[in-house]
Parts: structure tokens; sequence; C-alpha cells
């Protein structure tokens, strides 16, 4: 079943590229990075172009819950102690001026941006709420401890930010693209320093982004050791109670929950891609038991690269790769994250140093215990001794019962029972279909 999104908005359509291209900047993928990043270089007066190798926001970006936030869960104590006060301090800043960029572009667009204050509560903890506050209140931001929820269970509270928002994303992002110069069912097979091959030609560029929800070189910068995939459920509900504000769960494995006009937007049911989880049964569950009158009018799924200190990659893709930029890993708050990100690419691709460079820089230290998660996921899938693997490093696929699908713990590909590519960093799909087990 399609989003909510996909079912009320319709993205513009592009036709693909025609033969050889020359261009300053090269943006490679349509989802909502791609399309904010190539905006704001034109808005910039750079000579951009932006390829997507099926249609615009066809994939991660249609799926979002989409909140405009800067509140990332309980983030900000964990990062003042991983990486300092002063990295907490900009994370809030280029997420608060992202969170500013959208009320100034909504001002003309009717996507139905609406302020609601953020929560992220605890079940049964109030010490990790007291020490979020207490880094905000060291960061300066004004956040409040709330004891007094609306949500159909005891909390132990939440973390309230106020004046964050919600959009309806693809009728913004429809917006966006309307005038950007772009390429539908143009798939980058090849890139070389200064420019990319396409199935419909090649494009010259002198630096080009890559926008593609997870890094398509493995041989630069290490992405697929720095990153995982996480899958997260929605279901919308018609018949439940029209509590306001948006609120999710602190442990990051519980429940979320946003309004949209007279629906419920519940979220959860997450687990590492390939791995076992709730997904839709859980959420189903939930319902009937709170909101038996409740109906079910949509359910969809989202999937996001997740880092190893919790803040993006954006900047340059490595050392080893002049002219070749990279913007992932938003952590499931791809919305803000995102635009922070066109910000951040925009200055450096037009020679401008950018305040937040160092803190979203993707060649910044990789020693943190995510890693060595990481690195033993994949050892173990390598050693799998199964069939079907996965075509992007070889890894054993898991079946995934409730979607029907063959997934990749080690990366997060997913592939469809007739072996087609649903997700990526895999570029193609199987070479036959797995079918079911």
């Amino acid at each position: 079943m399609d989003s909510l999104w996909r079912q009320t908005a319709a993205m513009p359509r592009f036709a693909p590229l025609e033969g050889d291209r020359a261009v300053e900047v090269l943006v490679i993928g349509g989802g909502i990075a791609g399309l904010l990043c190539a905006y704001a270089l034109k808005q910039a007066g750079a000579d951009c172009l932006l390829v997507e190798a099926g249609t615009l926001c066809g994939g991660v970006t249609g799926n979002t819950t989409a909140k405009v936030t800067s509140q990332h869960g309980l983030l900000y104590d964990r990062l003042m102690r991983v990486r300092g006060l002063e990295a907490a301090r900009q994370y809030l800043e280029a997420n608060e001026a992202a969170l500013d960029r959208y009320r100034r572009l909504c001002r003309n667009i009717d996507c139905g941006f609406r302020e609601q204050d953020s929560f992220v509560y605890t079940l049964d903890r109030r010490e990790p709420l007291e020490r979020e506050v207490r880094a905000l209140e060291r960061i300066g931001f004004p956040a409040e401890l709330v004891t007094a929820l609306p949500l159909p269970f005891p909390t132990a509270g939440a973390v309230r930010f106020p004046r964050q928002a919600q959009v309806h994303p693809l009728r913004f992002l429809s917006h966006i693209a309307r005038d950007l110069r772009i390429c539908e069912h143009t798939k980058v097979l090849e890139l070389r320093p200064g420019a990319a091959v396409t199935n419909c030609g090649a494009i010259r560029a002198e630096k080009i982004v890559a926008a593609t929800h997870f890094p398509l070189l493995n041989k630069h910068g290490s992405y697929f050791l720095k990153l995982y995939q996480h899958r997260s459920y929605v279901l919308a509900l018609r018949n439940t109670p029209d509590f306001q504000g948006m609120y999710v769960d602190g442990s990051g494995s519980g429940l979320s929950f946003r309004r949209w006009g007279e629906l419920l937007l519940l979220g959860g049911g997450g687990h590492r891609t390939g791995k076992q989880g709730g997904g839709w049964r859980a959420l189903e569950d939930f319902s009937r038991e709170m909101w038996p009158q409740a109906k079910r009018v949509g359910r969809w799924a989202a999937q996001d690269c997740v880092t190893l200190d919790g803040v993006p990659y954006v900047g340059r893709y490595s050392a080893s790769a002049p002219g070749l930029y990279v913007a992932t890993g938003f952590n499931k708050w791809g919305m803000t994250s995102a635009m922070a990100a066109a910000t951040v690419l925009t200055d450096l691709l037009q020679g401008r140093d950018n305040p937040y460079r160092a803190l979203f820089d993707p060649s910044r230290s990789i020693l943190r215990p995510q890693l060595a998660a990481n690195a033993l996921e994949a050892a173990a899938s390598l050693l799998t001794p199964t069939v079907p693997r996965c075509p992007h490093m070889g890894c054993a696929l898991k079946y995934n019962a409730q979607e029907r699908s063959w997934d990749c713990p080690c990366h997060g590909s997913r592939f469809g029972e007739d072996g087609c590519l649903l997700d990526n960093p895999a570029a193609d799909g199987l070479s036959g279909p797995p079918g079911a087990p």
C-alpha cells in the first residue's frame, strides 16, 4: 500500500537524459537530499543538473513521517559526551536553521506546513530526560521536561521542543522540483574523475554530489563500514484520539505518534534491515488493543541509514575522490538533516567555508563502538553458507516474511521475490527470482 503522501500528491515528471552533457555540478539522486541540494545550488546561481535512476521521491523520501524537527531523539546529551559541547551546539544550530528555512519556503507553498511541539518520551526512566534537558540548557535551547502526556499508556515524562513542524513532504518537494533541471530514468553506471556514465549518455561535471541514500562507491570512504540501515513502519489510522504534538520513544525502539488531519500516523516496529522485528504486526496489535474502533487507511515502511555517532556524513566523499561529495546517514531525521546538508554542500561546492563543515565531515574519526558491531555483522553474514546472496558485497540475504522481500543484514539492500531491486546500495537486482522460503 502506498504511503499517505503518495496517495495525495503527484511529483512532476521529467524526460531521461538525451546524449552527452556538460554541467558545473551533477547531483545524483532524486530524493529529498538531492532535490534540496539542487534547489539550493540553483538559488546560488550554479549550473546544476540532477539525475535520478527511477522517478523523483520513488524511494525513502515518499515514506517518511515528515517531522520537521531538530529534536532527533535523546541526542544532545550523548553527542555532548561523545563529541563535546561545541559539536552539540552546532548540530542544534544547523537543524534549527534548516527548520527556519522550511518556515520561509513554505509561506508560499501549499504543503500543510504546521508548527507543532515535539516530544521525546521514556516509559519508565526519567534520568535520561533530565540529562537531555541539562545538556540543552548548556547549549541555551528552551527545552522543557514535562510529565503529563496525552499518550494512551503511562510514561516517565518527555522532553519538549517548542515550535517544531510537520509538512506534506511530496507537496513541498513537487514545488521545489518543478523549475529544476532534472533527468529521470537516468541511471549512473560508472563514476570517473569529472564525469559520470549513465544509461543515456555521459555527463561531464566539475563537481558531483552523491545523494543516493546509501553511497554508491565502495572503494572510497568506507561507508560500507560506517553505515547500516534500519527499517521502520507506519500505520495511518482513522477514529483515534485527537492529541496534538509529535511524539517518539527515546529508546529508539518504541512507538511514534503524529496527526495528519483526521488521521493518526502510528510508527514503530523497527529493526535493523535483515533482522527480525515487530513490523506492521506490532503496530496493528497495539492499535487493536488501544483503539478497537480504529480503521487502518494506509500503511508503509521506511529505511534509514544510521551513522556511527548519530551525525550525518555531509561533505567530501573521501580524500581519494576529488570533486566528489556526499550526503547520507540522516538517522531517521532526513527532513531537517537534508535541508542542513543542502546548505553545507552549497557552500563547499561554491568554494565557501561553512561553520558546520567539520561537524558533518565524512572523514571524521570512525573509532566508535558501532563500527565493531557493523564489522561483526558483515563478517557473520559473509560466512553464512546460504543462498541467495547480495550482489553488493556478497552477504547472505534473509527473508522478510511481512514484506515478502529478501533483505541484506550487512548494508540494507532489499530485493523482491522476483529478484528486483527494492533498496540500495546494490546497483542491480538478483540474477534470478529467489522466490520465498
